[in-house]
């Protein structure tokens, strides 16, 4: 069954798995509110289904995303932040999910992967974390799981910089599952759905539930605490001025 949950993200179910493709292609998948909100929703309506037991998230056109949309970012109003209603929703979802990578993925696509149970990419994309750069900070609870997938001074060396790397080198550093031939991430994780698909719900929603007990209270604590930096960073003069920058090329 295929559902359009709105023209930016697409949603389809089979076999107790739930497939989100964000749909933005001629952006790169850029993140706007309206792709954030449809992204929440579908996150928080699986995770009350009792028919789902998988959730693949993806992106259309070989790219998984390009993170925030800035055009869409500088004209949200102050306060507004999707981009963390997201995150916060798909921290707390109680049924694995399975990230399929290509091409690309950047700032809060990276930071997202943290809260999936695997990521498969395809051999060639590349990920970057370029926050401090714009002259932000982290988000998405990076600034306390990061360094737990990859240790502290790959951390620094990601977060600090926001220097592109590739999924080679995530996989060897521990952020993600699997390379596979570029153009068969999808399939992989699709595969691997089927895999969890035929698993007890029972067995895996509490087992997922164990796995986040731990930490479920930093996450939250560290969303929140990003946020409130954020938003100081977000209005400074050098992050309007590395926006600019990056409106006018």
């Amino acid at each position: 069954m295929t559902n359009n949950t709105d023209t930016t993200l697409l949603s389809d179910v089979s076999d107790r798995v739930l497939t989100l493709t964000i749909n933005r292609p001629a952006q790169k998948n850029a993140l706007d509110s309206a792709t954030y909100a449809a992204l929440t929703h579908a996150l928080q309506q699986a995770s009350a289904r009792e028919d789902l037991n998988a959730i693949v998230l993806t992106g259309a056109g070989s790219y998984f995303t390009a993170g925030n949309d800035l055009h869409d970012f500088v004209k949200a109003p102050e306060g507004a932040s999707p981009g963390l209603t997201f995150l916060k929703a798909i921290s707390k979802v109680n049924i694995p999910i399975i990230a399929a990578v290509e091409g690309g993925a950047v700032g809060i696509g990276v930071t997202m992967l943290l809260h999936c149970d695997f990521v498969i990419a395809g051999s060639g994309a590349q990920l970057r974390i370029p926050f401090v750069p714009l002259g932000l900070c982290p988000e998405g609870a990076s600034s306390l799981l990061l360094a737990r997938y990859v240790g502290i001074r790959k951390a620094n060396e990601w977060l600090y910089r926001g220097t592109p790397f590739s999924a080679e080198d995530a996989q060897q550093a521990g952020l993600i599952n699997r390379v596979v031939v570029a153009g068969e991430a999808l399939d992989t994780a699709m595969t691997l759905a089927r895999e969890m698909a035929s698993q007890s719900r029972l067995a895996l929603t509490s087992t997922k539930a164990l796995l986040q007990r731990a930490s479920a209270d930093e996450v939250a604590v560290t969303l929140d605490a990003e946020r409130d930096l954020f938003a100081q960073c977000l209005a400074s003069p050098e992050a309007r001025a590395a926006f600019n920058r990056f409106l006018t090329k």
